[in-house]
């Protein structure tokens, strides 16, 4: 007898199971069915969605220190059906290039993480290429570049021809270089005519990074990654012109992906921006309602590869400044990122698999943790997700599960509710209670692959 089985429409990435069951024992998917459940404890019936847990690929756990943490970061996951986070390499005051700090990251977050994770790394611009087989061999699950320097140690600018060498010491090692895209002298220089123009409100951030910085890096980078042989990979895109430039190095045969976050599927300039001010700054900039849907056609056409939050929870004193420029840049978002890709979908009649496939399947092989994680299929973590159609309106301060109580989708109605999250089996969180303690999570990495392999 299985240990649980969950019963209900089963969102695979390619079907539905309408009438369909996941077994699950010793915390693993044993096996996928369809018609009468089996015998074993039951969860979900029928009205739900059986989904496979959600891996966010971009999560900024610590980018200011004294916030939220794994300990926060990852409540917020579990209480939206997200059981893996991937952690970005920028932490307040120290920059993950070295072993030391990947593995002292790694062993802090393994006492304070709810659900599971894996981590990127990066590079100091002065050291070049020299760590990252070190690195590798730690347990990178990916590489963060940027493009933009937005700060000199912690979130530095990689040139070209350092990227061009880390992109080849990469994709030696058969993981993914991960990319900021905004090319530096251009915003640097937009943002200059802004200021000089005395602009402040809220258009000034969109017009000091407007979509060819953005493209121009997008390129750039895709044919850097093209010479060095290296599976690159744009970790948001807001333009729909980066979606084709993705797609069209791919038709030439190039490892080429591209991230879509779930801000850029959601809110806009001329609505969100002008309401919300510096609480909907982020890089990039929002964009207009039309460069939203035009986004949402890419999604259709299976031209992005994964949907992520790039969540950060910034105080909200650094989020509200009159001067739209003076703001931090990033918002939360973990807690719905699965709602409100649903509700996307489901407003645009569009298969709910593409849930499955761009929250879970696509950045499960992305990672290269296919081998665990990602897919309700016999032998993977039986990490899954039950939803039911429950229409609410969102407020992130009612929940209990954020370490702030704003969020740009505060006041946003969501069709489908997170009834309970399960990780390798076991129940993390249920009818708005996170139960998992810290220190429940475990370290995902990728399976070693030795150099030139």
């Amino acid at each position: 007898m299985a240990d649980k089985v969950f019963a209900g429409a089963v969102v695979l990435p390619d079907r539905i199971i309408e009438n369909g069951y996941v077994l699950v024992g010793d915390g693993r998917v044993e096996a996928v069915g369809e018609g009468p459940a089996p015998t074993g404890e039951a969860h979900g019936g029928s009205g739900y969605l059986v989904l496979p847990g959600a891996i966010d690929a971009q999560v900024h756990s610590r980018s200011q220190l004294g916030q939220e943490d794994f300990i926060w970061s990852t409540k917020s996951a579990a209480a939206g059906g997200v059981t893996t986070i991937v952690d970005m390499p920028y932490d307040d005051g120290c920059l993950i290039a070295t072993t030391e700090r990947f593995t002292q990251k790694a062993k802090d977050a393994a006492a304070r993480a709810r659900v599971d994770f894996a981590l990127y790394a990066t590079i100091d611009p002065e050291e070049g290429a020299a760590r990252i087989d070190e690195l590798v061999d730690a347990g990178a699950a990916a590489f963060k570049f940027s493009t933009f320097g937005a700060h000199p140690k912690r979130f530095p600018r990689i040139p070209p021809h350092i990227l061009y060498k880390s992109f080849c010491a990469v994709g030696r090692r058969g993981l993914i270089a991960g990319v900021h895209n905004e090319n530096d002298e251009m915003v640097r220089a937009f943002t200059a005519e802004v200021e000089a123009r005395g602009v402040t409100d809220y258009t000034a951030h969109g017009l000091s990074r407007p979509p060819i910085t953005e493209a121009l890096a997008t390129a750039e980078v895709y044919e850097l990654g093209a010479a060095a042989g290296c599976p690159t990979h744009i970790v948001h895109c807001s333009i729909s012109r980066g979606y084709e430039l993705a797609q069209a190095y791919r038709a030439q045969g190039h490892a080429a992906t591209i991230e879509a976050c779930i801000h850029y599927l959601t809110l806009d300039e001329e609505h969100d921006v002008r309401r919300l001010g510096g609480k909907a700054k982020i890089n990039p900039p929002l964009r207009s309602r039309r460069e939203v849907e035009a986004l949402w056609r890419h999604l259709a056409a299976g031209n992005v590869t994964i949907v992520s939050t790039d969540h950060v929870s910034w105080s909200e004193d650094r989020k509200t400044d009159p001067n739209m420029l003076k703001n931090a840049s990033g918002v939360p978002g973990l807690e719905v990122l699965y709602a409100l890709l649903l509700k996307g979908l489901d407003e645009r009649k569009l298969p709910l698999t593409h849930a499955a496939r761009l929250l879970a399947h696509n950045p499960a092989a992305l990672f290269r943790i296919a081998h665990v994680k990602g897919a309700l299929a016999v032998g993977r973590d039986a990490d899954i997700a039950l939803m039911r159609r429950d229409p609410y309106r969102y407020a992130a301060a009612a929940s209990g599960a954020n370490f702030v109580g704003w969020s740009p989708y505060d006041g946003v109605d969501l069709p489908f509710r997170s009834v309970a999250t399960f990780l390798r089996g076991e129940c993390v969180a249920a009818d708005g209670r996170v139960m998992a303690e810290p220190g429940h999570g475990r370290f995902v990495r990728p399976p070693q692959q030795a150099a030139g392999s």
